[in-house]
């Protein structure tokens, strides 16, 4: 068996994409509570920012209303929203902040809102905030607000018109601290291009302990799965259990 390679982060983070979302509904308390309660290290969702500046975990952004019409949750208040809608201050409410935790930012408003709102309400959890976006000019600009939250280009290999390498060097350049790709974009030394740039690697659409295993043996950082027991498996398998938040 293929010895595990060094990560950036010790131990890696077993992010559970949207929640549990194999196993509940996705973007609810009910699913990062029950994330947490199967082992994931962090939670993962996408946040978007209501008419009176709240920020609020859901997938679509969009609310049904009436007869097939859909509305944006940016054009709704807080309370507009349907009741299984969280703000992310209700996410902390419920579970705490003794994990690590990524938000697909889905509008311009989004970034500089979870960074006051971490920094008003859970400011223990800023240094464990990976915000996430495939624009690098939003990222950079979000940078000067904190110095702690992480940044991170959620893109695709193929998108890296200037070759990865210069990409790395370009996400060190800006203060953006990682890449996340999906599974089958990674392999070894990819992984260990970023980590000489010192930048996280993450990696997502990971669904069977079969693929988990190798990647988490490649030196990724962080892995997203909808199912948190399988990735929970694999982590114990390959890692161990001890470690830490």
């Amino acid at each position: 068996m293929q010895q595990r390679l060094p990560s950036l982060l010790d131990p890696p983070i077993t992010f559970a994409h949207r929640g549990a979302k194999a196993l509940a509904p996705d973007n609810t308390i009910e699913a990062f509570t029950l994330a947490l309660k199967l082992g994931a290290s962090g939670l993962e969702s996408d946040v978007w920012v209501t008419s009176d500046g709240v920020a609020v975990l859901d997938h679509d952004g969009e609310i049904k209303s009436g007869f097939l019409r859909k509305v944006p949750i940016g054009a709704l208040r807080r309370d507009e929203l349907p009741a299984h809608i969280p703000a992310l201050t209700e996410l902390f409410d419920t579970c705490g902040t003794g994990y690590h935790l990524s938000l697909d930012l889905k509008d311009d408003l989004a970034g500089p809102v979870v960074i006051r709102t971490i920094r008003e309400r859970a400011p223990e959890l800023a240094s464990r905030t990976w915000l996430c976006d495939h624009d690098l000019a939003t990222l950079a600009a979000l940078r000067p607000l904190d110095d702690d939250v992480k940044l991170v280009n959620s893109t695709k290999l193929s998108r890296m018109d200037e070759g990865p390498e210069r990409r790395a060097a370009r996400l060190a350049e800006l203060g953006i601290d990682g890449v996340n790709l999906r599974r089958s974009d990674w392999n070894g030394g990819l992984v260990a291009l970023f980590h000489r740039f010192e930048r996280t690697a993450f990696a997502w659409d990971l669904q069977h302990e079969h693929l988990l295993r190798p990647m988490l043996r490649m030196g990724i950082d962080a892995v997203y799965s909808d199912y948190v027991d399988r990735m929970t498996s694999a982590f114990q398998a390959e890692i161990g259990s001890g470690g830490a938040v």
